[in-house]
């Protein structure tokens, strides 16, 4: 190979993983535009207690504490499973010491859109 077929494939991959940045990037200005968009109709904030998930074997107390603040969420925005939205720092945050200690409470924002669906997000300053 000579030195200018180097140079030329060199700058072929730097223009490709400049053309594979921007899209991300885009994509992240993008849903944050339509995040900012959505018309909201309800906002709650609420403290779930999620003290019920420790009663119970060890290896299970997550996903029940993700499973209490699903159904805490319905009963209260008064909605169906299918219209809910927990958002991954949420879910992070339950799982965050593990599966066998999650949180005993936890501090959610729930966001209703006008067509219905319930955004949980974790609530400012947490």
């Amino acid at each position: 190979m000579s030195g200018e077929e180097t140079d030329v494939k060199e700058e072929k991959n730097e223009e490709t993983t400049e053309k594979r940045e921007e899209p991300k990037e885009a994509a992240e200005a993008e849903k944050r535009e339509k995040e900012e968009e959505e018309d909201i109709v309800e906002e709650r904030i609420y403290t779930i207690p999620l003290s019920r998930a420790w009663i119970g074997p060890r290896k299970k107390r997550a996903s029940r504490a993700i499973r209490l603040l699903r159904s805490f969420i319905l009963r209260h925005m008064k909605i169906d499973e299918d219209s809910l939205r927990i958002s991954n720092e949420v879910n992070e945050h339950v799982w965050s010491r593990g599966i066998q200690k999650p949180p005993r409470k936890i501090r959610v924002r729930a966001t209703k859109d006008s067509e219905g669906i319930v955004t949980v997000r974790l609530a400012e300053g947490e």
